[in-house]
């Protein structure tokens, strides 16, 4: 069933009722976190003072929402326009991405109410600091990016502005990734003797760097599939193709060096120990690192099921990656083991919920999926040409 208010679309659904719930639900945690602190919804300690908040609302939001940087630099400045079709899916997906990780750091912060104290207080040295204004900075760029799509339906008198900023935007919004992306495996140098070998390393940075570069395609296969299922606007096969190739070129680049890494440093043994760690470890790099590379190269991978699935697997393995760095690395012997509450994973649960809900209010109220260029405008479907008009008309 479809709702019109105030001109504004809204398709209501089972799913949706269900992801709306959620959101309700987290939203009380949230405050009830907020009023009361951490310790009487979270499992974290002075062992444990990064949890399932950090690693997988912060750590893995910041990966999956690489895909926007990535079909940036791909479509916008490498002018590869063939995949001009996901730029804007891809785009909006890493700004509420960004928002949601935002939120998730937003509610790790002990003392919330001093959340302001980083823009005020220069801790120049610190990795943190950097991370901070970075995803600060970027996020705030995405906005005035999404600024050109607004002002396609309100606010139109500002859109030739927007509009002359993005190359500039773009560009900014390019670099600014490369910096926060390898800084998150910064934070983790400091910590060899805390992390285990099989996951901690000098190229941290890079492997961060390289694996939120090659999610992003794997992301937008996710993506563009799912929503042409619901939407009706399925994306042509040889667009994702050909994005998953660029990811494809760059997961094999991050094997190689992990390859090489491992033999420099002999860690091979530790990968066959058969504890807890490689078994992890295995999961992570088997089942969704080799074998979605592996799906890229057979005539599966140039099939709608074969990239749904490569995309899937390779996120999956991001998001273990994530997981295994700042948890599974950290078990050590005579140290408490670390789960998260039910309340942690209601809130986490809550954040993608909310996230799929702007999604699907977005797309079903802009021009994201089926957007093609002004210059286009005989190709542009007549209902949004109609649209355009009436808009015009008042």
């Amino acid at each position: 069933m479809k709702v019109n208010l105030f001109g504004w679309n809204f398709t209501v659904t089972p799913a949706r009722y269900f992801l709306t719930a959620v959101a309700l639900l987290g939203i009380i945690v949230i405050v009830f976190r907020l009023v009361t602190g951490m310790g009487a919804v979270t499992n974290l300690s002075d062992e444990w003072p990064w949890g399932l908040w950090i690693a997988f609302d912060v750590l893995t939001g910041v990966a999956l929402a690489g895909g926007g940087y990535s079909t940036a630099l791909i479509v916008h400045i490498l002018h590869q326009d063939r995949y001009y079709p996901v730029a804007r899916g891809a785009m909006l997906t890493s700004l509420l991405g960004y928002l949601l990780v935002m939120a998730g750091l937003f509610l790790d912060i002990g003392q919330w109410f001093n959340f302001w104290r980083p823009f005020v207080s220069w801790g120049h040295a610190s990795v943190l600091f950097e991370v901070f204004w970075c995803v600060s900075i970027y996020t705030s760029i995405q906005f005035l990016e999404f600024g050109e799509v607004v002002t396609e339906r309100i606010g139109r008198k500002w859109h030739l502005y927007f509009k002359k900023m993005i190359p500039v935007l773009m560009i900014i919004g390019v670099v600014l990734p490369t910096l926060h992306q390898s800084s998150l495996g910064a934070l983790f140098l400091i910590a060899v003797h805390k992390v285990y070998p099989l996951w901690w390393s000098e190229w941290l940075p890079a492997y961060f760097l390289l694996s939120s570069f090659f999610v992003g395609p794997a992301m937008v296969c996710v993506e563009s599939i799912l929503s042409g299922r619901v939407f009706r606007h399925p994306v042509p096969l040889h667009v994702l193709r050909g994005l998953a190739y660029i990811g494809g070129v760059m997961m094999f680049l991050y094997l190689l060096l992990k390859v090489h890494d491992f033999t420099v440093r002999g860690l091979w043994p530790l990968v066959f120990k058969g504890n807890l760690q490689s078994w992890f470890f295995f999961f992570e790099m088997g089942l969704c690192l080799c074998v979605p590379l592996g799906i890229l190269f057979t005539l599966w991978g140039r099939t709608k099921s074969g990239l749904l699935t490569y995309g899937v697997l390779t996120s999956l393995g991001v998001i273990m990656n994530r997981l295994n760095t700042a948890i599974t690395a950290m078990v050590m012997e005579g140290k408490s083991l670390y789960f998260p509450s039910i309340w942690e994973i209601i809130v986490s649960a809550a954040l993608l919920a909310m996230g799929c809900l702007l999604y699907c209010f977005i797309v079903e109220n802009f021009y994201i999926l089926d957007y093609k260029p002004k210059a286009d405008k005989e190709k542009v479907p007549m209902q949004h040409r109609l649209a355009e008009a009436e808009l015009e008309n008042h």
